[in-house]
């Protein structure tokens, strides 16, 4: 399953990394804080910048290893024990859609805004018909008996995971995508940018160049 993932993002990836570059221009020295994201990220493109990775679990110190340059911690990316403006840039991508509720998500924007003095969040836009953790079409429009019902025989996780019905419920509960209002609710102080693919909004990007 990670390979088709890999497959459909990679292109995304490399685009969306090109114009975080471009807008964010890091050097070296530049503190990154990745909240909810990977290592893996970020190989194999020439970024630059000192990175942390904050997941709610720690990696495994076997898959640290593989990543020297990156610093692995755990912690809660709705409540971070960093000081205000600790990183220069507060990084996120594909990771506030995953912390379950609006007034989680709620709180996770406030920290990114409150750690970072730069920010760049990247979260799938609802309006797009394709659901990418399901990769499935509308089905995040379905009430929930029917998600249930559709996602182990009608998706392609359902298909290749093989999800139990907790497992599904779960995900359920975990995924909550956002829209264009809902951003510039979460973001007040930033530009939302809209990653655009074949006319529709795919994804969005709250950015907020440094002001301090």
């Amino acid at each position: 399953m990670q390979s088709i993932y890999g497959w459909v993002q990679t292109p995304f990836r490399e685009r969306r990394l090109k114009l975080y570059q471009e807008v964010i221009r890091p050097t070296a020295q530049t503190t990154i804080l990745d909240v909810g994201g990977s290592p893996w990220f970020w190989t194999g493109l020439a970024i630059t910048g000192k990175i942390t990775v904050l997941n709610p679990d720690e990696l495994p110190d076997e898959v640290k290893a593989g990543f020297p340059a990156f610093q692995c911690v755990g912690g809660d990316g709705c409540n971070m024990t960093y000081p205000d403006a600790s990183f220069d840039v507060g990084f996120s991508n594909s990771a506030i859609e995953h912390v379950g509720t609006y007034e989680k998500q709620k709180a996770f924007a406030s920290e990114m805004r409150r750690v970072g003095k730069t920010l760049w969040v990247q979260t799938p836009a609802r309006e797009f018909p394709i659901e990418p953790h399901f990769m499935a079409p509308f089905i995040h429009y379905f009430p929930r008996w029917l998600q249930r019902k559709t996602v182990r025989w009608f998706t392609i996780l359902g298909l290749t995971s093989k999800p139990t019905p907790v497992q599904i419920e779960n995900l359920l509960n975990e995924i909550r995508l956002l829209n264009h209002r809902e951003m510039q609710e979460l973001f007040p102080d930033c530009e939302i940018r809209r990653e655009k693919f074949f006319g529709f909004t795919k994804s969005y990007i709250a950015i907020r160049r440094n002001r301090h």
